[in-house]
């Protein structure tokens, strides 16, 4: 019987390792698994890689996280979100070392990773700094960047429902960045908020198949 649900944060966290990358879902406060973050915090590694929209705002959530010197480097489109304070702090003083990836490349390399392609070119960042260090080429007289997967050890997200199988179905805008990192964690944890029977679900409303999700734990 398939059954991914696990009875606690600890569980659903189990065998995350120093130097890991996470991927950390939401767009703000909306679809972010605080109370995985959170739990995450509390754990002793070291040296985490922490993929994200944004640094975080306040001391919670991914702020949070980084406030716990768990940190090593921070991946994200947006390190100054509203109210830095904790990112501020720890970039001012060398603590964080940091790599500014656009929105759509970010998600495309995310995306990349989870379809098992080998990269891609764009024009997001040619001719820029972005593109120090990376492959250029001409396509229709463009000039355009290659950029690689992302992939994480661990991928954190929120959901808004799910059955035991871990089919989701997210709320609203708190979709965002949670299908495409589904696919690329190779370890998924899902938060959810309800946990409902086999067969209640809508099929055409499921955004991201039970395939892609390992473990399931419950965040009323």
């Amino acid at each position: 019987m398939i059954d991914k649900r696990v009875e606690s944060f600890a569980a659903a966290l189990a065998g995350v390792k120093d130097g890991d990358v996470i991927l950390c879902s939401g767009f703000g406060k909306a679809g972010e698994p605080r109370a995985l973050i959170d739990a995450l915090a509390e754990i002793d590694v070291r040296d985490l890689t922490v993929v994200s929209n944004n640094g975080g705002s306040g001391v919670n959530g991914v702020a949070g996280l980084l406030k716990s010197g768990r940190v090593r480097k921070l991946i994200c489109s947006y390190p100054r979100s509203g109210d830095p304070v904790v990112f501020d702090q720890l970039y001012r003083e060398q603590k964080l070392e940091l790599e500014i990836v656009p929105q759509g490349t970010m998600s495309e390399r995310m995306r990349a990773a989870g379809a098992g392609i080998g990269g891609f070119f764009t024009r997001t960042g040619a001719g820029t700094r972005l593109a120090e260090g990376k492959e250029t080429r001409m396509i229709d007289g463009q000039l355009h960047i290659f950029e690689k997967p992302l992939p994480g050890d661990f991928a954190l997200i929120m959901a808004q429902c799910a059955d035991r199988w871990g089919n989701l179905i997210y709320r609203k805008a708190a979709r965002n960045f949670n299908p495409v990192m589904a696919t690329a964690g190779k370890v998924t944890v899902a938060q959810i908020a309800e946990l409902v029977d086999l067969g209640t679900l809508d099929p055409e409303a499921i955004a991201t198949p039970g395939i892609y999700v390992d473990r399931l734990v419950v965040s009323p």
